[in-house]
């Protein structure tokens, strides 16, 4: 049996389906082991761009007896997937950018899961609002603290057209990519405490650019500092407009 960490046991479950996961960027196949060993899914296909990862995988696969439930295929994101081969699809442990990267390049594939399971490593603001603006929906999220790093993930869903961000203003809406919808919503207590510990960090930033000669620059970067304070301080305060929009 394999031992997931923290990140990747949050990861894990997330996923619902129950039917066919694929794992993009699987490095070791952790989790799709995981995964059919607790009968969460039936089948899964670990994907990787590297072939050393994936021969990694491939030797864990077949260490655990998974051989006949899991297989493996070098892909650049979804490239190796067919249109509605997979009920699941994780992408985790990853940049935002490529999140995105991988999420347009392979949208016909995307959008025909039942679920997407997210785990970016950077530029989560960008990767919730892509998201929103192409017709995904975070149906669920969590956040998790391990080893000192902050890690959010979500699992969401293609829809039509989301109505909810409709009834909300921009600040509310821009706090819901900087923080997470169903975070906020929920009062997550992980999230509770990232908010203290970046404002902390926002404020010293704040404080040491202050004390630097004047310029342009400088000037520039105390005021994205300053809106990213107002944003975490005002968190909390949105919590109401996010239940009234229906989120």
């Amino acid at each position: 049996m394999v031992k997931l960490s923290k990140r990747m046991k949050a990861v894990a479950a997330m996923v619902t389906s129950r039917g066919i996961l694929a794992d993009v960027g699987t490095d070791h196949g952790y989790v799709p082991i995981a995964l059919v060993e607790k009968n969460k899914v039936k089948h899964a296909i670990a994907m990787d761009i590297n072939k050393g990862p994936l021969e990694r995988a491939k030797k864990n696969i077949v260490e655990n007896h998974m051989e006949e439930y899991i297989e493996t295929r070098l892909s650049d994101g979804v490239q190796a997937l067919q249109v509605g081969e997979a009920d699941s699809i994780l992408i985790a442990g990853m940049g935002g950018e490529l999140v995105i990267h991988i999420l347009t390049d392979g949208e016909a594939v995307c959008k025909q899961a039942k679920e997407l399971i997210l785990q970016p490593q950077s530029d989560i603001r960008k990767v919730r609002e892509y998201l929103r603006l192409h017709q995904y929906k975070i149906v669920d999220e969590d956040m998790v603290c391990e080893d000192g790093k902050y890690y959010p993930m979500m699992r969401v869903e293609n829809v039509a057209y989301d109505s909810a961000w409709d009834r909300m203003n921009e600040d509310t809406v821009i706090a819901c990519d900087i923080y997470g919808p169903l975070l906020l919503k929920n009062g997550n207590p992980v999230l509770r405490r990232f908010l203290v510990r970046h404002h902390q960090q926002l404020s010293q930033i704040l404080d040491q650019l202050e004390k630097q000669p004047w310029s342009r620059a400088i000037e520039k970067r105390m005021q994205e500092v300053r809106e990213e304070i107002r944003y975490n301080e005002s968190a909390y305060t949105i919590l109401g407009a996010i239940k009234n929009a229906g989120i």
